[in-house]
């Protein structure tokens, strides 16, 4: 994907005040943080947000600090349904994203012989369960091939969803390997046509792009707050349609949150979404997922999916200019995530240089990304993620930076 930078930086930046916004995150004044698809740095009202819970709960004690605030409490579910297009009752908290994606694995009745469809990019702990489900109970996992120019081939993927009829098909919006941007919504068309479940992992395209459930046509979908969103670590939430709620899925473990104990020999699961969540809560991390939620609406998805992927453009086409240094990014629309290998250097010495250039990054390894690693002929690379409060002088430096290392020390 080619952009004129400079022109789509102007124009996406005029969307946003960038200065109000990295005044607001404290972390811009220390680092050039390029790592958001790892954790995004907090907005100031996330961290005031939480700070003050626990306070609250520090003077008053956790339980009746939570009372006081139940309505800002309950707020969080409003602000993630505003978020996605559906509606309060449809989400659940989560821990994270792969406590929420297997909850809702473990609300599936699979049996020997189902199948589960999904693609070669999905994520490292969604292949890995998909692999522990066909060990425990012998289902069948299927991978949907790519296209020559990287990405799910959609038309093959509905051929299988006709030839096996699976019992769950399954999609990343954007792995955590590379900047593709899976067609989720074409994946759904053909699942609502087919009338197949479909649960889709949206963990680095919440607060990096706008999500619409509707759009998509998931009966399930997973993310995580901390990445683009710029929530807390330890939080995520799940999405449930209406449809799954009335066919009566529900968690393998169910908890006194999630169900009633109507007499001894019975329960009774709550109509909501909540069947999937679990007594226990952090408090302080769901107001504070609220709080980045809301930040996120009032910047704008539109404008922050304007800006974001152009940053990444600009990076990409900075960091193919650099001897030694090979963009790994396929497919017909990238995101705001770029990775590349270099040459002569070992992952952990290379992070570490950058670190040391004040640049946050993450390491991606071929076991994250057995299928699309293999394809590519690499062992690791380096992730580097963008985001819309990022500047394009941050930009041009960390391609200044990778160009000082190219060629350098190799140990």
């Amino acid at each position: 994907m080619r952009v004129d930078s400079s022109t789509s930086i102007s124009a996406s930046e005029s969307l946003l005040d960038v200065a109000a916004l990295r005044a607001d995150t404290p972390g811009c004044h220390d680092v050039v943080h390029f790592n958001n698809a790892g954790c995004g740095l907090l907005a100031t009202p996330v961290l005031t947000a939480m700070l003050d819970h626990l306070h609250l709960e520090a003077r008053i004690g956790g339980y009746e600090a939570s009372a006081a605030r139940e309505a800002e409490v309950r707020g969080f579910y409003g602000e993630i349904a505003a978020l996605i297009n559906c509606g309060p009752e449809n989400i659940a908290f989560a821990g994270s994203a792969t406590h929420a994606y297997s909850t809702a694995l473990s609300s599936i009745p699979f049996e020997a012989g189902d199948v589960i469809l999904t693609t070669r990019n999905d994520f490292i702990s969604n292949q890995i369960a998909f692999l522990s489900l066909r060990k425990r109970y012998g289902v069948q996992v299927v991978h949907a091939p790519d296209t020559p120019e990287g990405g799910v081939d959609v038309d093959a993927m509905a051929a299988l969803m006709r030839a096996h009829r699976p019992r769950l098909v399954a999609a990343t919006h954007i792995p955590t390997n590379s900047g593709l941007i899976q067609p989720v919504a074409e994946i759904g068309r053909h699942c609502r046509e087919q009338d197949l479940l479909y649960l889709v992992d949206a963990c680095q395209s919440i607060g990096q792009y706008p999500v619409d459930v509707a759009e998509i046509g998931c009966d399930m979908l997973t993310a995580t707050c901390r990445k683009f969103l710029r929530g807390p670590r330890g939080s995520g939430f799940l999405y449930v349609s209406d449809r799954v709620l009335a066919a009566g899925y529900e968690p393998l473990f169910i908890d006194m949150h999630g169900a009633r104990w109507v007499e001894p020999g019975r329960y009774r699961p709550v109509d909501s979404a909540a069947r999937f969540e679990e007594w226990e809560f952090p408090y302080s991390t769901v107001l504070g997922c609220a709080a980045a939620a809301r930040y996120a609406r009032r910047v704008g998805m539109d404008a922050i999916a304007g800006r974001s992927p152009v940053l990444a453009a600009r990076l990409r086409e900075g960091l193919s200019a650099v001897p030694g240094v090979r963009v790994l990014d396929r497919g017909p629309r990238l995101g705001a995530i770029v990775t590349f290998a270099i040459e002569g250097w070992r992952p952990q010495p290379f992070k570490a240089a950058m670190d040391a250039r004040g640049v946050n990054s993450a390491l991606s390894f071929r076991e994250f990304a057995q299928f699309d690693f293999g394809d590519k002929d690499v062992e690791w690379c380096l992730r580097l993620s963008p985001h819309y409060y990022n500047t394009e002088e941050e930009v041009d430096r960390v391609v200044a930076a990778v160009g000082s290392l190219s060629g350098g020390h190799r140990a």
